[in-house]
């Protein structure tokens, strides 16, 4: 009777596998269409801003970059309590529009040589239209295949989302490298590096239409249906889920860094600090980014049967540890080097992000889930994620030192370690469960429902 529970509490429903390939449809699309902007850096100082040191006009491609970000986490105020509010299927159809819309823009805008100050003006705004709107995509995505998953493999279920992020980046990645293989480096800076921008409308079209056929979650369903949906989710999330609000900004540091280190920093790190060709720093890139994104769901499945703890505790570990070893790989001047010193942070990425977007959604209830979940991601992302190739070239050209950027990355990874040890609970069913099950004889009948309860949590 137990194994043919436990047999069906794994079994993943057709409703489920449509909801991953819908959400997964639009969260490529927003990774692809942020993540093309930290892999065409180089193209776009040249473009929109005028200078004769080649490292400001960079500086400054990233200091926009970093602008986008500090919208973020208003539009992940304004998105993932309307999520809470309206539902997650419709708050991501609006996210869609909003990030192809920007970031097809970026594709059309004129340049320097054309209208001046004015360009780097019209980036500006497209790029703050399109961190507004990422604001509001992977709290409402997480939530909505959460809350359609099996109990018992939502970290498998999750980590997809996670794993389709870098898949985006590996997609934005070789798209430019066959352009940098196919095109001079005069027609890629004259219009080459307009088309990976402009790919971004018949994507974000498809988004829509998929996005617009799927039904929201039996979460928010139920909620509606019984008319308790929360009036005012985000008073309600600061209210109830502050102190896990608060332990999730310290576990996301990690996750902003690291992630936004290998997708949008260290492409333009191999060709312009370390003396990469630009076809060799991009093919560094993909085949790192590419294994990271197989190797995410099996971290997400192993954070079911282990628990979210250990695979978070385990990730920000590797990352105060060998991070400043896997710099000095990069800076030996060999591909193969730089590709294991890349390797070693996606696969310790890997082990982290399998585990958090579950663990970040079952520290909440349903009818602040989206909302509480958004907050806490966005600001942790927009200060540390969105600042990271600037602060990381900062350094660098500050001190003379190549693997300056190292020692950031420990420092706060170590922040992160702290948190995880410290303070974040272990929320993975099955180690609950058998936790549970192995102190309810001793602990009496109360325990027994407390545990019950926990595991019958939407």
């Amino acid at each position: 009777m137990h194994s043919n529970a436990e047999a069906e509490s794994q079994k993943i429903s057709p409703e489920a596998r449509k909801v991953l390939v819908a959400a997964g449809i639009g969260h490529f699309i927003e990774w692809y269409d942020v993540g093309t902007y930290g892999l065409l850096a180089t193209f776009l100082a040249a473009n929109f801003f005028v200078s004769g040191d080649p490292t400001a006009a960079l500086l400054a491609t990233f200091a926009v970059s970093a602008i986008g970000f500090v919208l973020r986490p208003l539009g992940g105020l304004f998105f993932g309590p309307l999520g809470d509010r309206i539902g997650r299927q419709r708050t991501l159809v609006i996210v869609v529009l909003l990030t192809s819309g920007a970031t097809f823009a970026m594709g059309v805008l004129p340049t320097y040589d054309s209208v001046g100050v004015l360009a780097p003006v019209l980036l500006v705004l497209a790029r703050m239209v399109q961190g507004f709107g990422a604001g509001g995509e992977t709290s409402n995505a997480v939530a909505l295949l959460f809350e359609h998953s099996p109990r018992t493999r939502r970290g498998f279920m999750t980590s997809w989302m996670d794993a389709i992020g870098f898949v985006a980046s590996v997609a934005g990645s070789g798209l430019v490298l066959v352009l940098i293989s196919v095109l001079s480096n005069d027609e890629m800076m004259e219009w080459g590096w307009r088309i990976p921008f402009l790919i971004a409308l018949p994507l974000g079209l498809l988004g829509l239409y998929v996005r617009m056929k799927l039904e929201d979650s039996p979460a928010f369903r139920e909620l509606e249906d019984s008319g308790a949906v929360s009036e005012s989710p985000t008073k309600e999330a600061f209210r109830t889920g502050y102190k896990a609000m608060l332990v999730l900004c310290g576990i996301l540091v990690l996750k902003a860094i690291g992630h936004w280190a290998l997708v949008a920093f260290l492409p333009s790190y191999l060709t312009s600090e370390l003396g990469f060709s630009t076809m060799e720093g991009f093919t560094a890139t993909t085949v790192a980014i590419g294994v990271t994104a197989i190797a995410v769901p099996f971290m997400g499945a192993l954070s079911d049967r282990v628990g979210r703890k250990p695979m978070l505790i385990a990730g920000s570990a590797g990352f105060v540890v060998l991070t400043w070893p896997a710099f000095y790989l990069m800076s030996q001047g060999s591909v193969g080097a730089a590709i294991t010193g890349m390797l070693i942070l996606g696969l310790l990425i890997a082990a982290f992000d399998g585990a958090l977007s579950a663990a970040m959604a079952e520290q909440f209830p349903a009818r602040i889930r989206s909302g509480a979940m958004a907050i806490p991601y966005n600001l942790a992302v927009s200060a540390f994620g969105g600042t990271v190739p600037y602060v990381a070239t900062w350094l660098i050209t500050s001190t003379g030192n190549e693997l300056a950027p190292s020692f950031y990355v420990m420092f706060l990874a170590a922040v992160t370690l702290t948190v995880a040890i410290t303070s974040i609970r272990e929320t993975a069913v099955r180690r609950v469960r058998d936790a549970s099950d192995a102190s309810e004889a001793a602990a009496g009948p109360d325990a027994a429902n407390r545990s019950a309860e926990m595991t019958r949590q939407p």
